[in-house]
């Protein structure tokens, strides 16, 4: 008999400190998630007081991996009142019974039934639920406007709450009241609620949940406020680029340059300026942007922009000119290859375990012959674990829901813990890891991520050597905020491009040692990951390089220790 202690282990933990609050929130999360704990009211109290002190991108990263799970209603419930970006996260992939959607429907705010809006595999008696729901989540405000004007363009009036546009092919300018309302005649907002509604039932396509497969969008026209984000667009999916900053340039994975920026902060006009829009919706890529300012007339105040966007011509944009990269995951590819993942792990980790017993004879005495077997099934099920944790790190990444934590670590012990647990590897290739003198280095980034770093890339490298090679590792603290770690490229890689060694999975060595997905994963792995923690993947001449954030250390001359 066996009795599962995971819930109390998690309500003893100490959430005082904000790592103990954030792991505590994921794992209580996850247990009430797959069923493991009940989703009563006393648990779910718990989860609130404790999320209040996780942060916001903490929790929405949390709320991303239900999609992994199917999530009680209570717990849905508790995730949809919480701030925009974690509440879209769940319920864009919750599923819930008819029963629960129309309990949870009502409660929602107005942005959450958006999200609902977007979805075409809810029930009937849910959709019907938001059709109900559209007069009050549509309803106009019944402020006086004030006047503005278009550098360049007509005036026009506005209000100063936000205003709700019904999406055409016309120029769209703001509602607008000409003159007052002749007496004896009343303004009927519900009529135009009920065209707003008519027009959006009447449309040829819905909004889709996920728009990779549609053609790109070439061009399209925005609006911003006062403090540059941008709020109204004319295209589809609006929530890849609604939200981005004007005033902030390169913050995010979907920013501007500094050209946008410089301007919003002087107020002028700007063209030609860069924005990124993260993901494979038909949004996603490269874009020019252009803008002028928008002034209220009677006062002068600065209202925001008004802009349009377009794809970069072939001459503006140099990655045009260069072979396609391998294709990426987009957001359903990287939750199901998280799912399959997660049905991987358990099998793979008891035949390792069985194979354990077995070969230390820890269930009485087996013949030689089956313990030999049970070694070498449990090095070769070491690799596919090894394996599985990659593709998870990877969908991870792809997904937007890797959990990095702030920390500072000794760079020495690392890379003697690595050269330690790849000698097995060094020894079946006849090769050496050459370590450097590096005591004082310290790099400030999730100790975790750096180690899978920093080991990946030597067993790729050490992997591909040939007898008698030796691979010097060399710490160059620099003068900036990164330190370089670099490793000699064995002989093997020498001459090869960067896209030459990115692209080696299809020719993946079936010497004892080679990567299990492939050199290509590998590095391409080590690339995205550094990526994540503020650095990047340098592919030179004689080595490869990982540049990884750095800590205040002392340099010290380098000395090397031949590690076999």
């Amino acid at each position: 008999m066996r009795f599962d202690d995971s819930l109390k282990t998690v309500l003893a933990a100490d959430v005082s400190t904000s790592f103990g609050a954030r792991a505590a929130f994921r794992q209580l999360t996850d247990l009430i998630a797959r069923g493991r704990a009940p989703a009563d009211d006393v648990l779910i109290a718990r989860l609130r007081a404790i999320g209040e002190h996780v942060p916001v991108g903490t929790r929405a990263s949390v709320a991303r991996g239900l999609a992994l799970a199917d999530p009680p209603a209570p717990l849905v419930a508790l995730f949809a009142a919480d701030d925009a970006e974690v509440a879209a996260s769940v319920l864009r992939v919750a599923r819930l019974t008819p029963e629960n959607w129309d309990e949870l429907i009502p409660r929602l705010s107005p942005m959450g039934r958006s999200v609902l809006r977007q979805r075409s595999d809810l029930p009937p008696s849910a959709m019907r639920a938001l059709e109900t729901m559209g007069r009050t989540d549509f309803a106009l405000s019944d402020q006086r406007p004030s006047t503005q004007v278009v550098e360049g363009g007509p005036v026009a009036a506005v209000s100063d709450v936000p205003i709700v546009r019904a999406v055409s092919d016309e120029p769209v300018v703001p509602v607008a009241a000409e003159a007052p309302p002749v007496p004896g005649e009343r303004f009927e907002i519900a009529d135009l609620v009920h065209r707003i509604e008519e027009f959006q039932r009447g449309r040829n396509t819905p909004y889709p949940l996920a728009l990779a497969d549609e053609a790109q969008v070439a061009s399209f026209r925005f609006e911003s406020d006062a403090d540059g984000i941008i709020r109204w667009i004319d295209s589809a999916p609006r929530g890849a680029v609604i939200g981005t900053h004007l005033a902030h340039a390169g913050v995010a994975r979907t920013g501007v340059d500094g050209v946008a920026a410089g301007a919003f902060r002087k107020r002028a006009a700007f063209s030609d300026a860069r924005l990124v829009v993260a993901g494979n919706s038909p949004l996603g890529g490269d874009w020019r942007i252009a803008g002028v300012p928008v002034f209220e007339q009677s006062s002068g105040r600065f209202m925001g922009y008004r802009g349009s966007a377009r794809r970069p011509r072939i001459d503006e944009d140099a990655a045009r000119a260069r072979p396609v990269p391998a294709p990426t995951l987009d957001a359903r590819g990287a939750e199901g290859l998280r799912r399959l993942v997660h049905e991987l792990r358990t099998p793979t980790n008891a035949i390792a375990g069985f194979s354990e017993l077995i070969e230390r004879e820890l269930l009485g005495p087996v013949a030689e012959t089956y313990r030999e077997r049970a070694a070498a099934i449990r090095a070769q099920v070491s690799g596919l674990i090894g394996a599985i944790e990659d593709l998870d790190m990877a969908a991870r990444i792809e997904a937007a829901a890797l959990d990095l934590r702030a920390d500072v670590i000794a760079l020495q012990p690392l890379l003697a813990q690595v050269a330690e647990d790849l000698a097995p590897l060094a020894a079946r290739r006849g090769a050496a890891l050459l370590l450097p003198d590096a005591s004082d280095v310290r790099v400030a980034a999730d100790p975790i991520a750096v180690e899978r770093v920093i080991s990946r890339l030597s067993a790729t490298l050490l992997s591909a050597s040939a007898p008698g090679e030796t691979l010097r590792v060399m710490v160059d603290e620099g003068a900036g905020d990164l330190l370089h770690v670099s490793i000699d490229r064995p002989a093997a890689f020498v001459g090869r491009d960067d896209l030459g060694l990115l692209h080696l999975d299809d020719q993946v060595d079936d010497a004892d040692g080679a990567p299990l997905l492939g050199v290509g994963f590998a590095l391409r792995l080590v690339r995205n990951l550094a990526a994540q923690l503020g650095g990047h993947l340098l592919f030179e001449p004689t080595r490869l390089t990982v540049a990884l954030p750095r800590a205040v250390a002392a340099r010290k001359d380098a000395a090397s220790t031949l590690l076999p």
